[in-house]
This record gives C-alpha cells, structure tokens and sequence, in this order.
C-alpha cells in the first residue's frame, strides 16, 4: 500500500505553550508585510470576493492597520471608482479636490458631490473663484440657480500656500472656523485642500495603514481575462498593489500573466491560489512579490468536492511558507479559518498576514442588504465561484436581467451569515486572541512567535477539549 502523506488542518494542531517575556498581552507587536513592499500594522486582510470588500470595508480594513483588496466582479469603472473613494477617503493634502465650473446648477452640483462620495468642490474658471459646501445650498428651494450665485466667493475664502504643514493649517482652519483650506499659488491655481475632517481621521486612526501621502492603503483584484486593461485603470487610479486572484494559480497562464504584469507595472503583485512547495517556486520565479495559500478551504468553496483536489490548509501554508521563506517573499494565508485561534495557527505556521471572506462578512462594511429569517438577521455571503456570484456577473456586464440558467462551473456556494455589526469590532477580538499566541509562543512580535512555534498534532478527543463545552462527547 502507498504511504500516502498526511494533510492537516488547523483543528488538528496545537501550539505548545512557551515562557513569555511580555508581562501583557498587549504589548505584542503586529506589524508584518503583506508582499515585499507593502507593510501592514495589522495581519488582517478582508478577501477580493463580491460580498466582502468594496470601498467601505476597505476603508475600515485600512483605518485598523489592515487591508482590504477590492473585488473583480464588476465592471472595470466600476472597481476604478471603487479604489478611488478609498484614496479619496483621507489624505494630509488631497492633491486632486473635485471642482466645478461657476455656470453650472445647484442640482448638478449636488450631483456630483453625491457620486464623488464629497462634501464640498472647488468652483474653478481658469483659476479658483470660489468654494461651493452644503450651507450654501441646504436652505435653497430653486436647484436651477448657478453655482455663482450661492457659493462662498474667492475674496472671502480662506486660502493657504502649498506646501503649508498640518499643524499650521490646523491653526488656520480653527482661527477661522473653516473646515476647509484651499491650496492656492500666486496666480491663483488650485494646488490641493486640506480640510478639518482629514486631520480628525488622521489623529483618531492613528494606526491606520496609509501610504506616503497620508491616504488609506488599498489592494484591488484581477484576473486572467482582461488582467492588462483592468491593471492599467486601477494603477491610473493609484491603488497601492495588484492580486492576481485565480483558482488555480499554479498555471501556464498565470505565470504569463505575473510575468506581463510585472514588466509592464511597477508595482507589487500578489499571486494565488496555490497551495504546493512546487507552485512556490514557480510563482516566485515568475516575479510574485507575495504569495495566496489556500485550495478549497473555505465554507463557500466546493473545489475539493467538485474536482477532488486540494490540501488542508495548516499543511498547504507550512509548505508554502518553507519555500518562500527562502526567497523573502511574503504569504498570506487564505481560508479555513473559523476562530482567532486559527489565525494564531496560520502566522506562527509562517504566513505573515491571513486573507479571508468569512471573518468578515455580515459586517455592517461587506456590501449587500441586512435579511431578517426567523427573528434573526443575516446577509448574504457568496463564494466566487458559485453560480450566484456568476450570474450577478454576467448581468453586470451585459446591463440586463438574466431568467434563463447560465452554462457556468460552479465550484461555491451561498450563505447566509449572522449579522455581526461593525467590523472593527471583529477585528480587536481576532487581535486580542492573535496577540495572546505570540505571547504563549514566548514571542515579542509576529517573527520571532514564527521562530519559536512549536506544534503538536491533537487527537479529535483533543480537539474537543479544546473547545470547553462542558458536555461529555457522548451528549
């Protein structure tokens, strides 16, 4: 008989308990990258899946520590415009505020604030002639009058010089009791604008991901069909790393599309999903700046149902994870992961962040409406590959409704979650319980708890233990 190895998942281990140096919990230290450029405070990172990350719970991934990385499953405007809000979120200056023209309508004004996700715009004629806000058009009753007419006019707004630091236009903005600071050069050209609600999210987030500008940090998803085209708009846009995100990443095809991306882009690329000590290697050859661990995993995918392939997830990251260690290629750890404690399992095995759809969803931030079944509420979560999200897809992009059954493998399924209320919440529970481990693992930070892990295999008896419920195996 074969000897076959042995796959195990994160329920059949266990991290042996070392002497700690913290005297808290605490005082563990989280920040770890997520590709070879791109650092994270957090290890969290919420899954390019449709019901998971678009802007909102980008932004509150970032504004944690974290990341979010923006699905592929709507139009490429429509993920454009998606990475735009996130970018457009917070900033120390934005470079690129949204102006209007002096002659255009109140209603067009208003329009425009509300698809650019803004509260206010910079009214423009060649050069700034004034600024146009909520209190200027809340009591207005005729929404055809010219923005001219209502806007605050260049002689009484208060302006400031570019290169102006925050804690000047801080003092600016609060003797004038503005909340916003146009950047104007001496002949008169809008250079960028600061404004009161930036610096409050700067200081109450301080911990928040951002790149050198001061704005939120965002990942956005492609795939191998139009992996160029859609690369281009969403670098244009300024999102900070590109994930490649394929089923089955250990591919001809995908190899060929790392190797375009990174030739034609600089910028980082993280590649997945894989799952082999052998695909490793060739992703990383290939130029991947981070590497996606995880074939079936999840509790939407049925990959290992339907095709029969796959690894258990603990076993499918300590394989990766050996060989990109080699190369100082970061990994991250897709799926699998039900309790704060898998988390733990998944970095000590030597992932440096965890990516994951199930965390998160059902959260007030995953897109998607709230249903109310039987008193309780849910929302709906889907996996890529199910037909649902196909379907959804395939409406998206043909702009009609579809009532005939579409010829689609399908490799998921949908759900539906509790509803769990603000992700942020979510996100200091799985801390907490992630910073316990590095401290049992007699570890500082995330590398040297990496450094120290020991695991031992468990018994489903021992499994059992572990989850203190007070009730013989037998009830």
């Amino acid at each position: 008989m074969n000897n076959f190895p042995i796959g195990l998942t994160y329920s059949d281990v266990l991290l042996v308990p070392k002497r700690t140096p913290l005297s808290s919990r605490g005082q563990a230290e989280l920040k770890t990258k997520f590709t070879k450029n791109i650092s994270l405070n957090i290890p969290l990172v919420s899954a390019n899946m449709a019901t998971v990350t678009e802007a909102d719970m980008a932004i509150a991934m970032a504004r944690e520590g974290g990341l979010g990385v923006i699905h592929q499953f709507d139009t490429i405007e429509q993920q454009v415009a998606q990475v735009r809000r996130v970018k457009r979120s917070t900033c120390y200056v934005i470079e690129e505020p949204v102006c209007i023209e002096p002659t255009a309508t109140i209603k067009e004004a208003i329009q425009i604030m509300d698809d650019e996700h803004v509260t206010s715009l910079i009214v423009t004629d060649n050069s700034v002639v004034g600024i146009f806000t909520l209190k200027d058009y809340q009591f207005e009753t005729n929404l055809d009058k010219q923005v001219r007419e209502v806007m605050t006019p260049r002689e009484k707004l208060i302006t400031a010089k570019p290169g102006i630091t925050l804690e000047e236009a801080k003092q600016i903005l609060h003797k004038n009791r503005v909340e916003k600071l146009p950047l104007v050069d001496e002949n008169k050209q809008l250079k960028g604008l600061i404004t009161t609600k930036d610096i409050k999210k700067l200081e109450y987030w301080p911990n928040a991901n951002r790149d050198e500008k001061g704005r939120l940090r965002v990942a956005a998803a492609v795939g191998v069909k139009d992996t160029i085209e859609r690369a281009t708009a969403l670098v244009n846009a300024n999102v900070d790393l590109l994930v490649l995100d394929i089923a089955h990443c250990h591919s001809d095809y995908a190899i060929k599309r790392i190797k375009e991306l990174k030739e034609t882009f600089d910028i980082d690329v993280m590649a997945g999903n894989i799952a082999t000590a052998e695909a490793a290697r060739d992703l990383i050859a290939a130029g991947a700046d981070g590497l996606k661990v995880g074939i079936g995993p999840s509790p939407v995918c049925t990959t290992r149902i339907m095709s029969g392939a796959g690894i258990p997830q603990f076993t499918a990251v300590l394989n990766v994870c050996k060989v990109a260690k080699e190369h100082a290629v970061p990994v991250t750890a897709d799926g699998g992961m039900i309790y704060p404690g898998d988390v733990v399992k998944a970095l000590a095995a030597g992932a440096s962040s965890i990516f994951s759809g199930s965390l998160f969803a059902g959260t007030d931030e995953a897109p998607g409406r709230i249903i109310t079944k039987d008193g309780k509420r849910y929302k709906k979560y889907m996996g890529s590959a199910s037909y649902d999200n196909n379907h959804n897809r395939e409406e998206l992009l043909r702009k009609q409704k579809i009532k005939q059954e579409l010829d689609v493998h399908v490799e998921g399924i949908p759900i539906l979650v509790d509803y769990k209320g603000s992700v942020a919440g979510i996100i200091q529970n799985i801390l907490k319980g992630v910073q316990s481990g590095i401290s049992y693992c007699g570890a500082r930070n995330i590398p040297e708890m990496q450094r120290n892990a020991e695991f031992i295999r468990i018994t489903p008896a021992g499994w059992y233990e572990s989850q203190g419920r007070g009730t013989k195996m037998s009830d």
